[in-house]
């Protein structure tokens, strides 16, 4: 109990740094969002236009601490705020549109790698030295080394421009009618192919060679060998005995990744003009559009942290050690 307590404190102290480090920032950038509108127009606005700009944002209608404590009772309300350069849309609304076409895309790539990845780890361990072993670790970490950007542009100029295979960006046909229906469904996976491609790519070497690894480790313990000379069949000692106990450190490299998952793939967004929320914090930040770059890096944040959390608490219960300090 002591010890899940103070998982509980120290994920509380982490998250209110997240909270205050993430007002501080964007404030430390130069300029404002009027001036940046400003800028956009070359000149061309009145002076006058900027300072309504202003009263209508807020800059400067508050000191800091007014602000500070405003925005924390905006986060315990669920009150965002408005959007600077749409407003005044609410950042919750903008953030519900984003949020899920990220989740959906690089949520389904993180979990196909995983289970791809963690199968062939456990084949390839217990095929050692033989054709895939030798080939696919080095096939794989060849495309992980590749910038994933640059992967996803190469996708776009040979299966989108020059085949017209698949559509080289947006999350669905303009001209489609959102709905639960066969059509729409079939023009968002058609979409998703290259960008979810581009990810599954770039993360599967990782989890082939950490299983593989962990594979081949577990499978020199005693308890396998004492196993095999039992005479247990090879197909019930590679599951049951081995996968099993070695599948629990991909269990917290999962867990963070799917805690990673809101942060989505930002450049990979940008290159397919995938309206998720990364594409979205891009042009956030472009435009100085502080609620709506507050919001995005909280959500990333909370989202790392919860993950962090769930995998000490999950780990204290698969390992006494871990609560009590103890190694025997």
């Amino acid at each position: 109990m002591r010890y899940v307590l103070n998982r509980i404190g120290f994920f509380i102290l982490s998250l209110w740094a997240a909270i205050t480090i993430n007002f501080i920032l964007p404030r430390m950038m130069p300029g404002n969002p009027a001036d940046a509108m400003f800028a956009k127009f070359q000149g061309r606005l009145d002076p006058a236009a900027i300072d309504a700009m202003k009263e209508a944002y807020g800059i400067g209608q508050m000191t800091i601490w007014e602000e500070y404590i405003s925005y924390l009772h905006g986060l315990l309300t669920f009150n965002w705020g408005l959007s600077f350069m749409q407003y005044p849309t609410p950042v919750r609304d903008m953030i519900a549109q984003s949020v899920p076409w990220t989740i959906g895309l690089v949520g389904t790539a993180t979990i196909i790698s995983v289970f791809v990845g963690t199968v062939l780890g456990v084949y390839i361990s217990w095929k050692r030295r033989g054709f895939l072993d030798n080939t696919l670790p080095v096939v794989s970490m060849a495309f992980q080394a590749l910038p994933y950007f640059w992967v996803a542009l190469l996708f776009v100029f040979v299966f989108g421009f020059k085949l017209q295979w698949f559509p080289m960006s947006h999350a669905y046909d303009p001209g489609i009618t959102k709905g639960f229906n066969i059509e729409y469904i079939s023009s968002v996976l058609h979409h998703a192919f290259m960008p979810g491609l581009t990810l599954i790519l770039g993360g599967l070497s990782g989890w082939i060679v950490g299983m593989r690894n962990n594979m081949i480790y577990t499978l020199g313990e005693d308890y396998v060998t004492f196993a095999e000379a039992k005479g247990v069949k090879p197909s019930r000692i590679m599951f049951s005995y081995a996968a099993r106990n070695a599948i629990l450190p991909q269990l917290t490299s999962f867990a963070i990744a799917m805690g990673n998952v809101v942060s989505g793939a930002i450049l990979t967004e940008q290159v397919f003009s995938y309206p998720g929320i990364g594409d979205q914090l891009t042009n956030a930040v472009t435009s100085q559009d502080f609620p709506v770059i507050q919001t995005s890096f909280l959500l990333i944040a909370v989202a790392v942290l919860v993950a962090n959390l769930i995998v000490d608490l999950l780990y204290s219960r698969l390992d006494p050690r871990i609560r009590t300090g103890r190694v025997e």
